[in-house]
């Protein structure tokens, strides 16, 4: 196949958001990705002649056995060989990447091993097991998400400590400044070039605000399939780093970067529909809430404990979970009630919904989102019922969320029924990775040891 006629080939498979951006112009080159276990875009970038010559690709499925620091862990079984994955596009995730100096799509893969079977520990993967669940049994979860993140000053020197970003007034950004439209226009450059990319991308973006934090934004995204909306947060994430640093800025997902300010969530709004009727399985004919909406509901109190470990993976992680720090640290569920780990937002019946306010903007949004559906699939399931709904400040009611990585991740391998849903072998492999980074973590002295511990114990 010539090289005109391969691009040609290539440009029948993509969808209507990738073709108008390569309207009359040559594909420069070809980003092709998958999200590891932290959320990291790994993968090669090729030429877009040669990428459209080839149909599929090789990684070694060690890139799932990296931590965060980039050492690798012992968590393969049949001993570290680093065999070739096989990575196909998905040709529905093709997408511009418009802040490159050429023309460029980033197009996400599908990962299989060598006989064909879904690599069980790739994070997209683990969320289309879940998915599938749910659809065997006639049902399709509905999910939207909303992303809070923080825009900081530039911070090369790990050392030091975090600044909020100068804004246009000459200003660094204030705390307690929540849905103030003049926070927002503090960074209008960035939100707009935020709004252009999206826009280029094809990314439907519901709503930006400024949340409680100095430089702290919320972005809403639309309500949807649980895979797409996972595809778009991981695309988001890495878009908005690259408009931030087109300002002179930094863009953070940790969950608590700057000590004194509340930390940033990725909540998780969910419902279940009938496939065939498309019908909200929260609400009856009548417009009442149902049984499954309740069990739903009970899956989730009993089950998330044991995949905090995937709604918090890191040590920071934790640092979030504070008293009155607009961060629930409960395992409540009440209406229309931010206190609560579990919100029930006021709705008409057919949104009727369940929101997730545990999960950390720091997790991989295919994880986060998998491990919040597992909990309410495991409800549906068992059919056991909620505690009452709490009334009043539930800041004030017992935690039931365990309070570090170490004692997460233990609760999450002692949970048969999440292995289950989750994959076993995946499961094996996370808890291997993110216990050799916690275990480097405890080699780091911090400053608070040295100022009160050197001298005074």
């Amino acid at each position: 196949m010539s090289k005109s006629s391969a691009t040609s080939a290539l440009l029948d498979h993509l969808p209507d958001t990738a073709r108008a951006y390569l309207d009359g112009r040559v594909l420069d080159e070809v980003e092709c990705i998958v999200s590891d276990l932290a959320g990291v875009a790994r993968g090669k970038a090729m030429p877009g002649a040669k990428f459209a010559k080839q149909s599929q690709f090789y990684l070694p499925n060690s890139i799932f056995f990296q931590t965060i620091t980039g050492d690798w862990a012992d968590a393969v079984a049949e001993g570290f060989t680093e065999p070739d994955m096989i990575l196909t596009p998905d040709w529905d995730t093709a997408i511009p990447a418009p802040w490159t100096a050429d023309w460029t799509l980033q197009v996400i893969h599908d990962i299989a091993d060598q006989s064909g079977q879904p690599v069980p520990f790739a994070p997209r993967n683990v969320l289309k097991r879940v998915v599938d669940l749910y659809q065997a049994r006639g049902w399709r979860p509905i999910v939207a998400p909303e992303m809070e993140f923080y825009l900081v000053a530039p911070n090369t020197d790990p050392a030091r400590e975090i600044e909020p970003p100068m804004g246009r007034s000459g200003r660094r950004a204030a705390a307690r400044q929540a849905y103030s439209m003049s926070a927002v226009d503090e960074y209008g450059p960035i939100i707009d070039d935020i709004y252009d990319f999206a826009d280029t991308m094809g990314l439907e973006i519901d709503g930006i605000l400024h949340e409680g934090g100095a430089g702290q934004i919320e972005l809403n995204l639309r309500h949807g399939d649980p895979v797409r909306l996972a595809d778009e947060m991981f695309y988001f994430k890495r878009m908005i780093r690259e408009a931030a640093l087109r300002h002179e800025c930094y863009a953070t997902f940790m969950a608590k970067p700057i000590a004194g300010e509340p930390g940033s969530a990725m909540h998780i709004h969910h419902s279940v529909v009938n496939a065939e009727t498309g019908r909200n399985l929260f609400s009856d004919e009548s417009g009442a809430e149902t049984p499954a909406f309740a069990h739903f509901i009970g899956g989730m109190q009993r089950h998330l404990p044991a995949v905090i470990a995937l709604l918090a993976p890191y040590v920071n992680s934790y640092r979030r979970y504070v008293p009155d720090f607009a961060a629930p640290i409960n395992l409540e569920w009440g209406r229309d009630n931010r206190t609560t780990g579990l919100r029930v937002p006021v709705s008409d019946a057919d949104s009727r919904r369940v929101e997730n306010r545990l999960p950390g903007m720091d997790c991989n949004p295919y994880l986060g989102i998998a491990a919040s559906l597992a909990c309410g699939y495991l409800g549906l399931i068992e059919g056991q019922p909620p505690s009452d709904e709490y009334h009043g400040d539930a800041y004030s009611a017992e935690s039931g969320v365990p309070r570090g990585l170490g004692d997460a991740l233990g609760l999450m391998e002692a949970n048969q029924a999440i292995g289950q849903v989750l994959g076993d072998d995946f499961v094996r492999v996370y808890a291997a990775v993110k216990q050799l980074e916690y275990r480097e973590f405890l080699h780091v002295i911090s400053p608070w040891e040295r100022e009160h511990l050197l001298l005074n114990v």
